[in-house]
């Protein structure tokens, strides 16, 4: 489906071409029946089709008369149409909204280390609203118009297009995002969006939903990192409600932030970071911020629960901690300059 901006693209380049020909056709009657030279056949064409009504530049025979009656019939006509055309599309908007697309494609395409959400449904809207809660960086790829209303509410950049598209991909900076995840309807179309987003950024972070578990093996070979299937989690989620109650509202609450002191957090050690070379009773995580490390995830890969007290902290580790959320944010700043974690 064409977009807006092309559909309106289409019909000013047959306005252009169209005036062009009328134009061509007044000028060279006026040189051929007149015998007028091309400056003075330009300027007896422009002042019919106008209704400016100046006197001819020299008399005219009957031929000539003749031929501005023709000229006045269909170029007048002509001018009115798409004089009225134009005035229509600017009062109904459509001109103005071509304009501010056009404007909020080059601001997307500004954009870095941003996460990408294709698809405002109920999964993406309420992957957008956790994003927002953490002030995360992103835009929203959403084909139904509909939806635009709620992402200018949330404040959230958008663009109403097809993310299966390259060019809607390239238009919100994929190349500079740090994140896509897809979360259309279709099985069909998170694979496309993720074989595309792979091949234009090959250390792209790509997150996608899953119907079924074909599904699932067909995203990874597209080059999906995870895959997650609201249907699987869902029935996980179920039978640990009936299996762990108490576990299960605990972590729900501690990794939401809802309802209790307690949160989860992730953190990843950066260069310079003091913690480089510490172990963990020394690190001052425990004793200055009141927080616990229940597990350390290593560059490699490796992950270690319930580490020791001695276990040495390294460049890129993946602090996985839990605590108030007010000494997780200090504890955020002290490490990053910043209580922001993306």
């Amino acid at each position: 489906m064409r977009s807006l901006h092309q559909v309106l693209g289409q019909r000013f380049f047959i306005v252009a071409l169209s005036s062009l020909f009328i134009l061509g056709f007044g000028v060279s009657g006026y040189m051929v029946i007149a015998d007028y030279s091309f400056l003075d056949a330009l300027y007896m064409t422009v002042i019919t089709l106008t209704t400016v009504g100046f006197m001819e530049v020299q008399p005219l025979d009957t031929d000539g008369r003749l031929f501005t009656i023709i000229l006045i019939m269909v170029g007048v006509g002509f001018v009115a149409y798409h004089v009225a055309y134009v005035g229509q599309m600017i009062i109904e908007g459509s001109f103005l909204e071509v304009y501010r697309r056009r404007r909020v494609r080059q601001k997307l395409t500004r954009m870095k280390d941003h996460y990408i959400i294709c698809g405002f449904g109920q999964m993406g809207r309420y992957i957008v609203r956790q994003l927002l809660r953490h002030e995360v960086p992103m835009v929203v790829i959403e084909t139904d118009e509909a939806q635009a209303g709620e992402l200018q509410e949330l404040g959230v950049p958008f663009l109403i297009a097809d993310a299966k598209e390259e060019e809607n991909l390239l238009a919100v900076g994929i190349r500079q995002a740090k994140g896509l995840v897809a979360v259309v309807h279709s099985d069909t179309d998170n694979v496309f969006i993720v074989l595309t987003a792979r091949d234009l950024n090959r250390d792209l972070f790509i997150c996608a939903r899953a119907s079924s578990s074909g599904t699932e093996k067909r995203l990874r070979k597209a080059g999906a990192n995870r895959v997650v299937s609201p249907y699987a989690s869902g029935a996980m989620r179920i039978a640990q409600n009936i299996l762990r109650p108490t576990v299960t509202d605990f972590l729900e609450l501690a990794l939401s932030g809802d309802g209790m002191e307690l949160s989860m957090e992730e953190l990843v050690i950066p260069p310079g970071a003091d913690l480089i070379g510490k172990d963990l009773l020394h690190s001052g995580i425990r004793s200055d911020y009141n927080l616990i490390i229940v597990a350390i995830k290593r560059r490699e890969g490796s992950m270690i629960y319930n580490p020791s007290p001695r276990e040495v902290l390294e460049l890129g580790d993946t602090l996985v901690a839990i605590g108030p959320r007010e000494n997780l944010d200090r504890f955020a700043t002290a490490l990053f300059g910043t209580s922001k974690r993306h």
